[in-house]
């Protein structure tokens, strides 16, 4: 590949070690105190001003993993500062099928707008479907619907991207090493964006002339993270590096490397979590970098259903209407 094209696949994310992290990250816990600030806006001009009044349902996973968490504070928190949004959260359970009932009894309200973050894309399209369908637009976060037709506008993170920038940092330190043992920890793999973050992954290493050695899928949750974790330490007797595509199981990653006392490779994380980035400031593990996604795709859905509703336009583009798809 030549350096143009690499420039360019560079371009697809941004990876933060030591000396530049205490920006844009999202927290590790449930509470408010974190180190981004207010990230909720209201913005200037017209948009801002009161107008239709209008009932906004949302619905995301429990707040039981910190960049969840701060999805659903970040929502609250932007609908709050309108006074012309009712905000109605309701609990999504901890599965598909408590999600999917949660929200069609939340259709069945007939809200003026939806903001659904899904527990899988696939499995909720018929529900988003069903509240287009109601005549209610559907804001898709971060999990995408299968189908165009189950939502109004998605808002996503750049998944790809993000394999990419941890690719390049990982391959950038190892492209001495044609033989260099990389192993990969993924995040749920039935989700498209576990999908995206692999496939940047392989896609910038290969550019260094390098490969994943291996690979093991968790579930976004310390628990599972320590477990296939456990599991690849054992497979690999040695490692040079590990990507692993979510902080919070991260958590978990990190307690499995301590318990098998092994510090010969470096780590890369994903998500830019509190606890991370203290971490890798302190330098006392063997995580050195995160790659940052925004949890404030979230807030950018409430602002955007409000304006769908109010039939409004975004102020900062010639187009009239709310776009179909954003990619943060």
């Amino acid at each position: 590949m030549s350096d143009l094209s690499r420039r360019r696949l560079m371009l697809g994310g941004t990876a933060l070690g030591a000396g530049a992290l205490l920006a844009a990250c999202t927290s590790n816990d449930t509470g408010k105190d974190d180190n981004s600030g207010d990230q909720t806006k209201v913005a200037a001009g017209k948009n801002a001003e009161p107008g239709k009044k209008i009932t906004m349902g949302f619905s995301a996973p429990a707040a039981d993993h910190g960049w969840i968490a701060a999805i659903t504070n970040n929502a609250k928190a932007q609908a709050a500062k309108y006074s012309d949004v009712t905000f109605n959260a309701v609990a999504a359970g901890k599965d598909v099928p408590e999600q999917r009932a949660a929200v069609e009894t939340l259709i069945q309200q007939k809200p003026d707008v939806i903001v659904l973050l899904p527990h899988d894309g696939a499995q909720m399209t018929a529900t988003g479907r069903k509240a287009m369908e109601a005549g209610i637009p559907v804001i898709n976060l971060d999990r995408e619907f299968s189908e165009p037709l189950a939502y109004r506008t998605l808002i996503k993170g750049d998944n790809y991207g993000m394999g990419v920038a941890a690719g390049h940092l990982i391959g950038q330190k190892l492209k001495g090493n044609p033989n260099a043992v990389i192993a990969e920890i993924a995040g749920i793999d039935e989700l498209p964006l576990t999908q995206d973050r692999s496939k940047g992954f392989k896609d910038a290493l290969q550019t260094y002339g390098l490969r994943v050695s291996n690979r093991v899928a968790a579930k976004f949750t310390v628990q599972s993270g320590q477990e296939v974790t456990t599991n690849l330490l054992q497979a690999a007797p040695k490692i040079d590096a590990i990507w692993n595509h979510d902080d919070d199981q991260g958590v978990g990653v990190l307690a499995a490397i301590d318990n098998a006392g092994r510090d010969e490779f470096f780590m890369v994380g994903g998500a830019g979590s509190k606890n991370v980035m203290e971490a890798i400031k302190a330098d006392d593990t063997v995580l050195k970098a995160t790659v940052i996604y925004p949890s404030t795709q979230a807030a950018d859905g409430i602002k955007l259903a409000r304006l769908l509703v109010q039939g409004k336009s975004m102020s900062d583009l010639v187009e009239v209407e709310v776009p179909r798809k954003i990619q943060l």
